[in-house]
């Protein structure tokens, strides 16, 4: 009998997976990738040093608990060393893929040998509805697990090479994998588009998703901060974002809501969202990391879906 591992994109569908009684054991991968700096080699020392860094300062995780959550869990999938077959669960946003990325270029480092496969959610039914793993019931789950996708090496290579892109300094060479022909990873090409449409944008120096806070103030006639979050959770498309996440963007975009009680822009708010202003001289800030590259370093143009270097 081969021995299994599965490695799950969180906590919360690690304990719905248990209860699949699957063989094999689990592994949870507690990062969120797709924010902050990330260098290639991962589960390097200046790996793990970096990512704390990031999270210690922007969203103030101690060091206790990135040792205990994080590092405990990473160094118990180091420990996993006999395991031949390994099955990822991953879904469809931008959240997940980033981090799908970054554990199939591990395991290509770590574990040359074994059969990794993949299980991932997003398009199953006919509706235009994307749905998460947990969103599934126990038979659809079974029913994805037995059909996984058997990655081949070249898939491996193709995962691991996206994944040094997104680590590179230039995102600009990630817009020639958007038309890949990625069919294995079929919902990646639509969370790289999402990920090159988080730098600031021509017209008013915000990038996408802080465009959508300020829109959703605009015309949602919210009556608190914790309404503007559920709506935003709500209609995020394929980012896969937690609160804590949009409430990172909401802090940097302060000085253009004039009120929170009811939730309302300023002046100057509703300037900046009608291209009127630009703001990127005022929000930009020279430490913030998509990946390896420079937030500010570079601008989105929206009219050509295209990338250009400051």
């Amino acid at each position: 009998m081969n021995s299994l591992l599965h490695i799950t994109n969180g906590d919360i569908f690690t304990s719905r997976l248990k209860t699949l009684d699957l063989k094999g054991d689990i592994i949870t991968w507690r990062e969120m990738l797709c924010e902050g700096k990330t260098l290639c080699n991962v589960g390097s020392e200046s790996f793990w040093k970096t990512r704390f860094e990031f999270l210690n300062k922007n969203y103030r995780v101690s060091k206790s608990w990135f040792v205990e959550k994080t590092l405990k869990e990473y160094r118990s999938l180091c420990n996993h060393k006999q395991q031949d077959q390994i099955v990822l669960w991953f879904e469809y946003d931008l959240f997940c893929q980033i981090n799908m990325l970054a554990v199939i270029s591990w395991l290509k480092t770590h574990r040359r040998h074994a059969e990794i496969s993949l299980v991932c959610s997003g398009k199953e039914d006919e509706s235009d509805r994307m749905y998460g793993l947990n969103e599934l019931s126990d038979e659809k789950l079974l029913s994805l697990y037995q059909n996984r996708i058997n990655l081949t090496q070249d898939d491996i290579e193709f995962a691991d090479y996206v994944w040094q892109l997104y680590c590179s300094d230039n995102p600009m060479r990630l817009e020639n994998v958007i038309t890949h022909n990625s069919f294995q990873f079929k919902y990646l090409a639509d969370a790289l588009k999402a990920h090159l449409k988080r730098y600031p944008t021509i017209k008013n120096g915000l990038n996408l998703l802080e465009n959508r806070v300020l829109t959703t103030i605009e015309n949602e006639n919210l009556e608190s901060k914790d309404d503007l979050l559920r709506t935003l959770l709500s209609n995020q498309g394929n980012y896969g974002f937690g609160d804590t996440q949009y409430n990172r963007i909401i802090t940097s975009l302060r000085p253009l809501i004039s009120s929170f009680n009811p939730i309302k822009l300023s002046k100057k708010g509703r300037e900046v969202l009608n291209n009127k202003v630009n703001y990127y001289s005022q929000i930009r800030d020279n430490q913030q990391y998509l990946g390896g590259s420079l937030k500010y370093n570079f601008l989105y143009n929206s009219s050509t879906d295209r990338i250009l270097k400051l």
